[in-house]
């Protein structure tokens, strides 16, 4: 090959290359969203005519079987020796152990079950791994070990109406901290499990239906474990110091009305406790704790939700997030010196990840889960000293070129009664604005929960085929104050249903939807959104898909697990003296009016949402002559873990719409 011959090739690829910086740069332009606000009070209302749908020649649908072959990482552990992380990966379509030494490299895999496998936690010795599984997604846990280079599978608890999930080791190994929850019982408590004799003893005993003990950590000493003890609903909790050998309780932030104190780690010396309060006026912050004093000492003063990380090893560190409108970020503190530094990881979701600890025994790495709309969650290695970080694992298929997917906006509208509420939109690609194209609303679960910028394959699927998506955090939502968590207090499906239906005012705004081709689709309390839309505001939709949701939250109550029928009072009030509250939420109530079809997806051991939720929604609806069908899943719980299923349900979800939304066939 000649050297003109060779100088032309390498030409045309360094202008190839800069033409696609070119264009990538352009797609950034055109998805620029609302900058992050300094608080909530502070967001800007979008126009919406402002969102542009960027062009992209290589944009096309893409293969929902892509999107489910690109894997989920999380729940990972340090050894001992600093030298390998376990973690969980549905590397084969289960969520079962894997093995990836810290250098890199490529993963093995520890185990091999149809059931899902998560919580590893590494002995102290580096012997075992102790981790929990359930069977078939029915959430009653059993603890097992196995030996951490492989071998037989032990089963520590075999309880089979206990679920013992949680674990945390004594920093003797003796004994393994865990949750205990009898599956009849409306409290969760905390018990000890000795490893050598496989003998349990409940270090708590709740007497409370609505309160529940969690996040066990051990002194170094091992003589004492803090925990905390919330209310079901989440908005009360206490740090609590508990002597090992007598059981003896202590709060350590006892305080009038509900606030929120929980500890998340306690620094080597044993003398400071890293906590997260909303003390200050509702929003979540984070403090040091003096355990002998049980004086605070303010770390953050904010508006949006920090949330406590970890002390370091050697003691000289901590970490701390910081959910901003939805994206998250991670901030290191010297104790030395009082200097904070954000990580510097790219936008998206970015917390430490490790169980018990995302520092490496030796302190000098971070272990760091990152993820956006366009990658899916990957494990990263922060070195301490280089401030450099390496990505551990790579969930994504090579197939799945993120640059072909719509990257999530940030968006803010006002609703109804004047509220600024979040949203974060998926605008697909080459769209015309003419009014015809076709949106989805996607409420979240919770309802105590928020859309974040993470991966999601629901939104992926669905924009990569010209769907305009867009998740709404409303009111009820985490991550805005206390004040707005709490703001659909008995009325639910009421002010943040109306919140959904400005969502998809938005859309049409946008110039880009047809108002006549919205439709609606979420799991668990996005279920019940689906279901309660189409009845109670039946004018605004035109097809709907709901998975695991509530038909009537009178018969859940029935059905649940008795948890969370004490997490749904708090919402709701008392079912006998609050009867109305609970028949006006109900969707069962407004099913009559529906116009919309409905696509019901349920697993058959949901123990949150029961199958018989959705039995009744089906047949009531087809009693009264609407457009519903139903799929049940037989091997599946509350959320679909298999990725068979997964597969199966975004694929009939995609085909619901496109019939409905599209016509076609």
């Amino acid at each position: 090959m000649g050297q003109a011959t060779r100088f032309f090739e390498i030409s045309c690829q360094v202008l190839f290359s800069l033409c696609c910086l070119l264009w990538f740069f352009c797609i950034l332009l055109f998805a620029a969203d609302a900058p992050v606000a300094s608080a909530p009070d502070d967001r800007q209302i979008t126009d919406p005519k402002s969102v542009v749908s960027a062009s992209n020649p290589r944009a096309g649908p893409v293969a929902i079987s892509q999107l489910y072959y690109t894997r989920s990482t999380f729940g990972p552990a340090w050894s001992p020796d600093n030298r390998e992380i376990v973690f969980t990966s549905n590397l084969t379509g289960r969520f079962n152990l894997w093995k990836v030494p810290a250098s890199g490299g490529f993963p093995i895999q520890l185990l091999q079950s149809d059931e899902r496998q998560t919580g590893a936690v590494w002995s102290p010795d580096g012997k075992w791994i102790v981790f929990e599984q359930d069977l078939g997604g029915g959430e009653i846990y059993d603890l097992f070990a196995v030996p951490s280079d492989g071998g037989d599978l032990v089963n520590l608890t075999n309880t089979p109406n206990v679920s013992e999930s949680s674990a945390h080791w004594s920093p003797d190994g003796g004994t393994l901290a865990m949750s205990y929850w009898p599956k009849t019982a409306s409290s969760r408590d905390i018990a000890l499990l000795d490893w050598k004799t496989k003998k349990v003893r409940k270090l708590t005993d709740e007497q409370a239906k609505n309160r529940e003990w969690y996040a066990s950590i051990w002194s170094v000493d091992g003589k004492t474990i803090y925990a905390n003890r919330a209310n079901a609903g989440f908005t009360d909790c206490d740090v609590y110091r508990i002597d090992v050998a007598t059981g003896k309780l202590e709060n350590l932030t006892p305080h009038q009305g509900d606030v929120l104190y929980k500890v998340s780690s306690i620094s080597p010396d044993g003398k400071t406790l890293l906590v997260t309060s909303n003390q200050r006026g509702g929003y979540q912050n984070v403090a040091l704790l003096d355990v002998g004093s049980k004086q605070r000492t303010w770390v953050t003063d904010l508006k949006w939700e920090a949330d406590g990380g970890e002390f370091s090893p050697d003691g000289r560190s901590f970490t701390y997030t910081v959910n901003a409108d939805g994206r998250m970020d991670i901030y290191l503190v010297n104790r030395g010196t009082g200097h904070t530094e954000k990580l510097p990881f790219q936008e998206g979701i970015n917390s430490p990840a490790g169980n018990p600890r995302a520092y490496s025994p030796s302190s000098d790495r971070l272990l760091v889960s990152h993820q956006s709309s366009t990658q899916p969650a990957d494990l990263w290695v922060y070195d301490m000293a280089t401030r450099q970080s390496r990505q551990l694992t790579f969930s994504a298929v090579a197939s799945l070129n993120p640059s072909r997917l719509p990257s999530s906006q940030l968006v803010h509208y006002k609703t109804f009664d004047g509220k600024t509420i979040s949203a974060f939109l998926w605008v697909p690609f080459n769209l015309k604005r003419d009014g015809s194209n076709p949106g989805i609303v996607l409420p979240h679960g919770g309802p105590t929960g928020q859309t974040v910028d993470s991966f999601s394959r629901t939104a992926a699927a669905l924009a990569s085929r010209g769907y305009v998506c867009i998740a709404p955090n409303v009111r009820g939502s985490t991550g805005y104050g206390m004040e707005f968590q709490r703001a659909n207090y008995k009325d639910l499906g009421g002010g943040d249903l109306q919140d959904e239906v400005y969502a998809a005012h938005f859309l049409s705004a946008t110039g880009y939807v047809d108002a006549g081709k919205i439709g609606i689709t979420g799991g668990s309390y996005g279920g019940y959104m689906a279901m309660i839309a189409i009845g109670r505001t039946p004018e605004v939709w035109a097809a709907s898909v709901e998975l695991f949701g509530i038909t009537d939250w009178l018969t859940e109550q029935q059905h649940e697990e008795p948890t969370l029928q004490q997490y749904d009072q708090s919402i709701l009030g008392d079912p006998v003296k609050d009867r109305k509250s609970y028949e006006d939420a109900s969707p069962i109530k407004y099913f009559k009016n529906a116009k919309a079809p409905l696509l019901i997806l349920q697993g058959a051991n949901d123990i949150r949402d029961p199958k018989e939720e959705a039995a009744q929604a089906e047949t009531i609806l087809k009693t009264e002559g609407k457009v519903v069908e139903a799929h049940y899943y037989p091997d599946e719980g509350h959320g679909f873990s298999k990725r068979e299923n997964q597969i199966d349900a975004m694929q009939r979800t995609v085909d619901w719409f496109d019939r409905y939304l599209r016509n076609k066939p």
